[in-house]
């Protein structure tokens, strides 16, 4: 297929444009991932000026290393975040979707927690989340609730869970916009004919706008189990890790960075572990997407 000069021309002008993006994301996204990999088959430490060929060293040590595999296990039970940031943020979006006064207000309301930073929500909510002088404890103790505070955060079994929550909360309006975008984006035609078909609103939530919000639950069931799988700000704030909390990217970060907690600057450690990571996140992303849009297929046939 021959083109034309001017073809030539706007094609070679629109990779002009895209190659400052082509060259951001090599430098900082690319190459790094590629180093890391490199990295995870060496010894290379910032403590250590000589950096040797290990081979498979590293994962053979991983597979030994208690730590590693309850930090996987972490990662891997706070994907429960994701159905319930579905559910909730589906649910969201209905209430607020309607054009009704005031619902803007109750919109930005729920979008703040979005937009604010995640340091400042997890310093407040570990105030929240407080044994002695929390707010929670103190409502439920005036409500009769307990008699005793609960040690949300200091409490072995416990500490995940109540770290979940904040993550919820933060990531749910963000979400929630996604669904009403999608809502709106369904043909009026189809609500109508549902309605003169005698269909009632579960009926119609469940039999036309669940399935036209299918590739909009798609994009986040991704996106939230992404984010998920990388969780680490709340960890580190909220309990640094300790009492059984630790995610993968804690332990990278304090096998790679850290010098507290047993820490020793062991970036090709670090490396292999995140390289376990990024088969973690690739692999549920890709099977995310094969699963749920072969059922969007069936359910469209």
């Amino acid at each position: 297929m021959k083109f034309s000069s001017s073809r030539t021309r706007q094609i070679a002008l629109a990779y002009l444009f895209l190659l400052p993006a082509f060259v951001i994301i090599g430098l900082f996204q690319v190459y790094p991932m590629i180093q890391a990999f490199l990295f995870s088959f060496t010894d290379f430490s910032p403590l250590n000026p000589e950096t040797s060929f290990i081979g498979l060293a590293n994962f053979v040590e991983l597979v030994q290393d208690p730590a590693f595999w309850l930090a996987l296990k972490n990662t891997l039970l706070y994907l429960i975040v994701v159905p319930v940031i579905i559910v909730l943020s589906i649910s969201l979006s209905l209430l607020v979707e309607p054009k009704i006064p005031f619902i803007n207000f109750f919109r930005a309301g729920y979008y703040v927690p979005v937009v604010t930073m995640m340091v400042v929500v997890a310093l407040v909510w570990k105030e929240i989340f407080n044994t002695d002088y929390g707010v929670l404890n103190y409502v439920l103790k005036k409500l009769g609730a307990i008699e005793e505070g609960i040690p949300w955060l200091t409490r072995e079994h416990i500490a995940l869970f109540t770290i979940m929550t904040v993550t919820i909360w933060k990531g749910l309006g963000y979400y929630m916009v996604m669904f009403i975008v999608g809502l709106r984006a369904i043909s009026p035609d189809m609500l109508e004919a549902a309605l003169i078909d005698g269909a009632s609103r579960w009926q119609t939530l469940l039999h036309v706008k669940i399935p036209a919000l299918w590739p909009t639950i798609t994009l986040v069931s991704i996106l939230s189990s992404i984010s998920a799988l990388q969780v680490f700000e709340e960890i580190f704030i909220m309990t640094s890790g300790q009492i059984g909390t630790a995610t993968l990217v804690y332990e990278i970060y304090k096998k790679g960075f850290s010098m507290a907690y047993g820490g020793g600057m062991e970036m090709g450690y670090a490396c292999a572990m995140g390289v376990v990571l990024f088969a973690l996140v690739f692999g549920f992303s890709f099977f995310t997407v094969r699963t749920m849009g072969q059922y969007h297929t069936t359910g469209e046939n």
